[in-house]
């Protein structure tokens, strides 16, 4: 027993030792891309930043030591899209990183902006802060959101808007429909299931997990603009739960 508190705690040091011990190598890459960003086109750009993110992701969940299987990619549309997934835990936006080759920012609070270097990284992948105690800050989110789709990034949600800790699918706030509406731009829903493993059902220590990552058929902006938007969300909450009780069915 003694043993596998050490080995958990080992993987944890492991971890987190590599998150922050790899950011500072990572400034001259990022001063170096961003000195081509008004030589490339935005869909260039997007795929140069996340080259070194995605790398990072990835480095980290090979030290949780985890197995990962992604289905669905065929699902992935050209251009800007709005990802909306389930949120099971700290590990979904490394996993949901390394696993989809579609570059995205994603929205997160506001706190993690004053952590140096990652909020460096975070702006210019078009990621979104959000000061939840502030009504303003919401609604801004959500026009600097639209801003981004428009402008051609692809940005990721958790429409739950915290962690459900693997403790099934919680209710969809509905900012994510109107954001998508404004911007025009298609859902893509994803099915995540076993990130909560790494970590939350471990008292926050890192162990091995078996991960499934289902990107699902997208909703066309076309969709989007007819259909009842509260319908639509109930559509998207169900497509998504639904998968992830066939993903749990699958890892028994």
């Amino acid at each position: 027993m003694i043993e596998r508190l050490v080995n958990k705690l080992f993987s944890s040091l492991r971890t987190f030792g590599f998150l922050f011990g790899y950011l500072p190598f990572s400034l001259p890459k990022l001063n170096k891309i961003k000195s081509l960003k008004n030589e490339i086109s935005v869909e260039e750009y997007d795929q140069l930043i996340h080259e070194v993110p995605q790398k990072w992701a990835g480095g980290i969940l090979k030290r949780t030591k985890s197995e990962f299987i992604v289905e669905g990619l065929e699902n992935l549309p050209q251009g800007a899209v709005l990802f909306i997934s389930n949120h099971e835990g700290n590990f979904d936006i490394p996993t949901l990183l390394t696993h989809i080759p579609k570059p995205f920012g994603f929205i997160s609070k506001i706190e993690v902006k004053k952590i140096p270097l990652i909020s460096k990284w975070m702006e210019e992948m078009n990621c979104v802060f959000l000061d939840r105690s502030n009504r303003k800050s919401s609604y801004r989110s959500i026009q600097d959101t639209v801003s981004q789709l428009q402008q051609g990034h692809s940005i990721l949600m958790f429409p739950e808007g915290t962690r459900s800790k693997g403790q099934g699918i919680g209710t969809f706030k509905s900012g994510f429909m109107r954001i998508a509406k404004e911007a025009n731009v298609p859902i893509v829903p994803i099915a995540i299931h076993g990130t909560s493993n790494i970590m939350e059902k471990n008292n926050n220590k890192i162990c091995p997990a078996h991960v499934q990552i289902s990107i699902l058929p997208s909703y066309s902006k076309e969709m989007i603009q007819e259909n009842d938007s509260k319908q639509t969300m109930e559509d998207l909450h169900t497509v998504i739960s639904n998968k992830i009780i066939e993903l749990q069915s699958r890892h028994k």
